[in-house]
């Protein structure tokens, strides 16, 4: 069974199974993180849905690269867990499946592509406080402490 992280599914609301992938991205004694301005401003490991058709760690570069400008090597699987939400921007409630990748950032190649993201390169233990997500918080907290 996956861990479910935040609010508990709500009786009556039809969710959407949403596969994504995210990076948990360490280099020296800062980790790569991205900040999302809408729908609220927040702190974020990089990453996103799957598209039909791809995939998971085609869509872990392609969407690590749209929300920090960088390329990223050697992604390891270090786990996966479960949020309910309301995605604003799809006008969709979805049952997101978050699987976590620890990887390495290579090359800077640019600005972010998406609107409104920015990298950011912060401490591990101040993303372990300040990350949007429970799940988020956790897997970098778990795998930053035992490397």
């Amino acid at each position: 069974m996956i861990r479910r992280f935040g609010e508990a599914p709500c009786p009556g609301i039809r969710y959407r199974l949403r596969p994504g992938v995210y990076a948990i991205l360490p280099r020296g004694r800062q980790i790569l993180v991205t900040h999302q301005a809408e729908p609220v401003p927040e702190l974020q490991l990089p990453g996103g849905g799957i598209d039909p058709g791809e995939s998971p760690l085609t869509a872990l570069h392609r969407e690590v690269l749209e929300e920090t400008g960088w390329i990223i090597a050697r992604p390891r699987r270090v786990g996966a867990f479960r949020r309910f939400t309301y995605m604003p921007e799809y006008d969709l409630w979805a049952e997101k499946l978050c699987v976590i990748y620890l990887a390495h950032p290579v090359r800077a190649m640019g600005k972010p592509s998406e609107p409104g993201h920015r990298a950011v390169w912060i401490a591990p233990d101040r993303a372990a406080r300040n990350l949007g997500n429970a799940g988020d918080r956790h897997f970098v907290s778990r795998v930053l402490n035992r490397t």
